[in-house]
């Protein structure tokens, strides 16, 4: 069985903790687009770790670990997960693999991903900074260093030399400071060298793991409306993060995917700019934040804070093809007396969906919200779907029918354990 976990907003949903928790029967746990730019918290025996690269399912023994061709790696941030994990007493031999495909994000893209926001100005998009974009455009603009490279002295010499007197040439162009090649060719090899026995082709792993019908977990990183492609652009990601992308980014052919998860907060949030239709500037937005601990795990930004929308988890579920939805934080809800669903938008008195038009167009857009009576009692500790209230319960049920998939399982609290099937 391959499984796909896709988070269903704007990242942040909770997905780590949900692969965390279908890991514990999984035989391989895969990480297939995205860079150190996502973020999984997973809370545990071991403790609290925010992963950015390597897969959630890491911590279960019986799990193997890919990270495959669609992932931009950063070797400094994957070996300081590597060796946090280890420190934790997980033992990674023969446990997690690195595909030697995987592009390299270097000390230039870092630096060209602050000077472009930098001249963007009041135009700038809200990027993380880890220099995810400028890896992704040269990795489709034929510019790319890959893994495979960096295990090569004399090859890694070559490119690297070529790649940074052209970056050079950008970045002193953008008011920066040029960077020196001795130092970062040192410093990579040595990466490089203490990444090389994770180094094995992912595809090979995969193929005949899903030939010996092997239980395999797709772990997304952030979620569906920072999707290149279907997101609110340019106000994404660079990479493609819909469920689909695991054929390109891990090589698995699409008719091998048996079930697709969507993974919704019970509200939404975002990190950075661009439009949110349901966004509060109110105290209920403030207490939802409060309550919900709502700050980046990658950045620690405050996230920004509204109502669950179902017009956009609707497209999300009909776009990925969702066999199921996971919905999270229901317990950050429990102190309100009233919460409010959007359910569609309109724009100069009419009814229009979130695929009619751009980031401008949502802007604009007016949510519709339906009221729902808050349940005004803890769900934390819960671990049955029948003794929620029946408030909570009448709020899983209505957002099931206004986005038309079903609500598989309900999370109740930040640690693995607590998640209730409904």
């Amino acid at each position: 069985m391959v499984t796909i976990v896709i988070g269903a907003q704007w990242g942040d949903e909770g997905k780590g903790k949900i692969v965390d928790f279908f890991a514990k029967q999984a035989d391989y746990v895969v990480r297939f687009n995205g860079g150190n730019n996502a973020g999984h918290t997973i809370i545990n025996k071991y403790g609290k770790f925010a992963n950015h690269l390597v897969p959630a399912g890491i911590f279960h023994k019986k799990a193997v670990s890919l990270i495959t061709n669609g992932v931009v790696v950063d070797p400094e941030v994957l070996i300081l997960e590597i060796e946090t994990i280890k420190k934790a007493g997980i033992d990674l031999n023969n446990r997690l693999f690195l595909s030697p495909r995987c592009h390299l994000i270097l000390p230039y893209h870092k630096a060209l991903d602050a000077l472009y926001e930098q001249a963007k100005g009041k135009g700038k998009t809200g990027t993380t900074g880890r220099g995810i974009g400028p890896a992704y455009a040269d990795k489709v603009s034929y510019n790319g260093i890959r893994i495979a490279d960096l295990l090569d002295d004399k090859i890694f010499a070559e490119k690297l030399k070529f790649q940074l007197d052209l970056k050079n040439k950008i970045i002193q162009a953008l008011g920066g400071k040029p960077l020196f090649y001795n130092q970062i060719y040192k410093e990579y090899l040595d990466l490089g060298k203490r990444l090389k026995p994770y180094a094995r082709e992912t595809f090979t792993i995969l193929n005949e793991a899903m030939d010996k019908k092997k239980n395999i977990i797709f772990e997304g990183a952030q979620g569906v409306f920072l999707d290149n492609d279907w997101g609110t652009y340019p106000f994404v990601s660079a990479s493609s993060v819909v469920s689909g992308n695991a054929t390109a980014g891990a090589g698995i052919p699409p008719q091998k995917i048996g079930r697709i998860v969507g993974v919704a907060k019970a509200y939404a949030t975002r990190v950075g700019e661009g439009p949110f239709p349901t966004e509060l500037f109110d105290k209920d937005g403030e207490k939802l934040r409060k309550e919900g601990k709502e700050f980046g795990t990658t950045t620690g930004r405050p996230r920004r804070c509204g109502w669950f929308d179902s017009e956009l988890i609707r497209f999300a579920a009909r776009l990925n093809g969702f066999t199921e939805i996971i919905l999270t934080k229901l317990d950050i809800l429990d102190g309100f007396a009233k919460i409010k669903i959007c359910t569609g938008y309109r724009l100069n008195g009419k009814s229009v969906n979130y695929v009619d038009g751009d980031s401008l167009f949502l802007a604009k857009i007016k949510p519709v919200y339906q009221e729902i009576k808050g349940w005004k009692m803890t769900t934390a500790g819960i671990k049955r779907f029948a003794d929620l209230p029946k408030q909570a319960k009448d709020y899983i049920k209505t957002i099931e029918e206004l986005v038309g998939v079903r609500i598989s399982y309900i999370s109740n609290g930040a640690k693995s354990h607590e998640i209730v099937k409904v």
